[in-house]
């Protein structure tokens, strides 16, 4: 009996049924799982929480992998004849008190480099905007309600390649509000983007992305992916060009039709006032996103 599916896996399995059209069968023998399994999670809209195991060991959450992380670090910017190996490693955190065996840190020192390879081979992301790819971002507005000056959130999603935008008022930045506005954007821009950029929003990221480790996404944001069948990219640390798109439409909403400030009645007509300057364009959207499971058809 197969145990439980990473989360990676279920998005697989969906990304290659709802993507793809891939076969249940197709599935089950790429990825080597059973048919039963598949098809559960194939067409099932529940998805399972995942149980995030940290790692463990003397060198995970000590000292002592702080100082070998600091030492690699350091010995990445010499030459390699003049960088430590690991024998002068573990005979340097042996002096300091270090009881563990030199397989231990040998071990940790090669996972150290696999997982700084591969974040060499992600951490610099392209800039160009194919078709189908959405950025989304929050911005603060201010309105007028009851006299007085108040400020909104707004939800703004950029579709670079077709330079369209759209637009949603929200009362807060909390994952509730988050994805309710996403929803609400995939229905104004009339289908769901095929990759979705965002930053490292508390409403959707558990751990935001370092130069070590990818995002963690909240279970719910995880399940609201799976059912749409988007793809999420994380901007890299510190790499807000990573998402200028959206950032200057976040500028653009608010100077062209947010100055000055709007009186505001409610979140409905701050809403048909933000989207009716961006009304629907059937040449904007072509054969670049696609509708929920509910319906295949392409737009």
């Amino acid at each position: 009996m197969e145990g439980m599916l990473a989360m990676s896996d279920i998005n697989c399995i969906k990304f290659l049924r709802n993507h793809k059209s891939h076969s249940i069968n197709r599935i089950a023998k790429n990825l080597d799982l059973n048919w039963r399994t598949v098809k559960k999670y194939a067409d099932s809209a529940q998805l399972p929480s995942e149980t995030i195991r940290p790692k463990r060991g003397m060198m995970y959450g000590t000292k002592w992998g702080e100082m070998v992380e600091d030492w690699l670090t350091e010995d990445q910017m010499l030459q390699k004849k003049l960088r430590r190996t690991n024998k002068k490693i573990y005979e340097t955190l042996v002096a300091n008190g270090f009881e563990g065996s030199y397989r231990t840190v040998c071990n940790f020192i090669k996972s150290w480099h696999m997982t700084s390879e591969e974040e060499n081979d992600t951490r610099h992301e392209r800039l160009q905007h194919p078709p189908g790819e959405a950025q989304v971002d929050f911005g603060t507005m201010e309105v007028v309600k009851d006299s007085h000056a108040v400020d909104v959130k707004c939800l703004v999603m950029s579709l670079p390649f077709s330079n369209r935008t759209a637009a949603v008022s929200l009362p807060a930045e909390n994952q509730e509000c988050f994805l309710t506005g996403l929803k609400m954007l995939f229905e104004e821009i009339g289908g769901v983007p095929q990759q979705l950029r965002i930053d490292n929003l508390p409403a959707a990221v558990i751990q935001p992305r370092t130069t070590k480790e990818e995002a963690i996404y909240t279970d719910a944001f995880l399940q609201f992916m799976a059912h749409y069948g988007f793809q999420v990219q994380s901007c890299n640390p510190y790499s807000g060009n990573e998402k200028g798109s959206v950032e200057n439409k976040v500028g653009y909403v608010r100077y062209n039709f947010l100055v000055p400030a709007p009186v505001m009645h409610d979140y409905d007509s701050m809403n048909r006032l933000n989207n009716d300057p961006f009304g629907p364009s059937s040449s904007s959207t072509g054969d670049w996103f696609w509708k929920p499971p509910t319906s295949t058809t392409a737009l």
